[in-house]
This record gives structure tokens, C-alpha cells and sequence, in this order.
């Protein structure tokens, strides 16, 4: 007779083992299952790649694998990309001596929360299909060397709390749609080209620390709160209202002048009236110092 089977076991596969190496044995299973490369993350890093010279190789030597496979389950293969459930939710690139521009491709990692690719030598434009990343909650393109204006299609990132565009080549005016970015609380774009009025909804929340004058500062051709005022640059609205006022007193001063010189013109003519062909002067002053009853 067979001695019975130990205590707390189960029927895994063909083999007897203890009920929780099974429930590990399972699990571990189910994690190669989903570790399965999605396929908007392949494309969202292939065609990154693609796009960008990477002198150094740094890239590319980040990687254990391809980027055919950059994540397993909470695992990712690429240093600098982070994992979640098989997704990537965040990719840090910094400081990594890249050049090229940046893919649109990158819209493709739907569930990205945090794109950092600041300190390199990236050119070009941003991509508007950036804003196809609705999860995007950071977005640092700092110090680089992109050009072109800063896309109002970003708006559409609702969730986006922090934008870093400082010390790049960016040109045009600043999307008034920024400012309808409710949980934006970051934001430099210090040190571009950028021009034109600082739009309100952004300038009303200059409040927070890490927003503020400076968020603003290094370029010649933007103005407005909370910036200070800009020399040479047409005539504010109180020196518009000052003239205005100047203007209106002058012109009230000379108009009471011109008023008080003609009375006295006509009170001296009236004095000096002619009387039978001759001017009494004598009794013009008489008439004038007695007046009649």
C-alpha cells in the first residue's frame, strides 16, 4: 500500500508539489505568457532608433536585447526604459550624446507617462503626434537643439504636469491652448527664440515655484506678466493714458489762454472807443474807474 501524498500538495503538470510552489509555478507562467513584446512599443522604439545617430553606440549598448522585446512583464531589457505590466510608462534617454530628431513614431508608446530626452543634440521640430501620448505626464526636451514652434496639439495631453523646453532653438509664440493644461505645474521654455504676448491662462499661474519669471526668461522677443517690462518695445498702457491726460491738459491750458487773451483783447477795444472822430483817452480811464448810476 502506498504511503499517502504529504500534506498541502497539489497536482501540477505531472508532478506532486506543495500548493504554493504551484501558485509561483503558475504565476511565473502567466508572467512569460504576457511578457509577449507589444507591438506599438516595437514600433514606438525601432523607428526611434531609426531616426537618431548615436555616435557612441550608447544606445544601442544600453540594450541587452533588441528592441524588438523591451520589456518582460515589470522587467525592462533597455537601461533607461521602465516597465509596467509589459508597457513601457517611462524612457529616459538623457545625456546620452544622441542626435537626430525625434520620431513620431514615439506616439506609439500609448502608455507612456514620462518622455526624457534632454541634454543631447536633437534637431528639427517637435512632432505634434506627441499628443497622441494621453498618458504623458512629463515631457523634457531640454537642452538640445530643436527648432520650429512648439505644438498646440500638446494640449491634448491632459495629464501633463511638467513641461521642460528650455535652452533650444524654439521659435513663434506660446500656444494660448497650454493654458488649458489644468495640472500643468512645471513649465520652462526659458532660453529659446520664442515671441509674441506670454498668453493669460499661463501668466495668471505664475503662483507656483517652479513656475514663474524665469520660466520665461532668455528671450528677447517675449513680453507680458510676469515678465518685467521691456525697453523699446512701443508704449505701455499707462504711457498711453499719461500722454492722453498730458495731451487733454495742454490743450485745456491753451484753450483758457486763448480764452483770457481775447477777453482782454475786446475789454482794451471797448476801453479805447473812438468819440466824434477822436480818442479821449482820459475819459475812457475816467469811464472806467466811475461807472455811471
Amino acid at each position: 500500500m502506498e504511503p499517502p501524498p504529504p500534506p498541502l500538495v497539489a497536482y501540477y503538470g505531472y508532478l506532486w508539489i506543495p500548493t504554493l510552489a504551484a501558485a509561483a509555478a503558475l504565476l511565473l507562467h502567466l508572467l512569460i505568457i504576457g511578457a509577449t513584446a507589444d507591438p506599438l512599443d516595437e514600433a514606438c522604439l525601432l523607428n526611434l532608433l531609426n531616426s537618431l545617430e548615436d555616435p557612441g553606440n550608447s544606445l544601442r549598448n544600453r540594450s541587452k536585447l533588441t528592441f524588438a522585446s523591451p520589456c518582460n512583464g515589470f522587467t525592462s531589457y533597455l537601461e533607461g526604459a521602465t516597465c509596467n505590466n509589459g508597457r513601457i510608462y517611462k524612457l529616459s534617454l538623457q545625456g546620452s550624446s544622441l542626435r537626430g530628431s525625434i520620431s513620431p513614431f514615439l506616439s506609439n508608446c500609448t502608455n507612456m507617462q514620462t518622455l526624457d530626452l534632454s541634454s543631447n543634440f536633437l534637431t528639427d521640430p517637435i512632432p505634434a503626434e506627441l499628443s497622441s501620448l494621453l498618458n504623458l505626464a512629463v515631457l523634457n526636451l531640454s537642452a538640445n537643439r530643436l527648432s520650429g514652434h512648439i505644438p498646440p496639439q500638446l494640449a491634448l495631453c491632459a495629464y501633463l504636469n511638467v513641461i521642460d523646453l528650455h535652452s533650444n532653438e524654439l521659435s513663434g509664440p506660446i500656444p494660448d491652448q497650454l493654458g488649458l493644461l489644468v495640472r500643468l505645474s512645471v513649465l520652462d521654455v526659458s532660453y529659446n527664440r520664442l515671441e509674441g504676448l506670454i498668453p493669460v491662462l499661463l501668466a495668471n499661474r505664475t503662483g507656483l515655484p517652479r513656475f514663474n519669471a524665469s520660466s520665461f526668461a532668455g528671450n528677447k522677443e517675449l513680453y507680458g506678466y510676469p515678465l518685467p517690462p521691456m525697453r523699446g518695445r512701443g508704449l505701455s498702457v499707462l504711457a498711453i493714458v499719461g500722454i492722453g491726460l498730458g495731451s487733454g491738459m495742454v490743450s485745456l491750458v491753451l484753450s483758457f489762454s486763448a480764452v483770457c487773451i481775447w477777453l482782454k483783447v475786446t475789454e482794451q477795444s471797448s476801453t479805447t472807443a473812438p468819440v466824434g472822430g477822436m480818442i479821449n483817452a482820459e475819459d475812457g480811464k475816467i469811464s472806467h474807474l466811475m461807472p455811471d448810476y
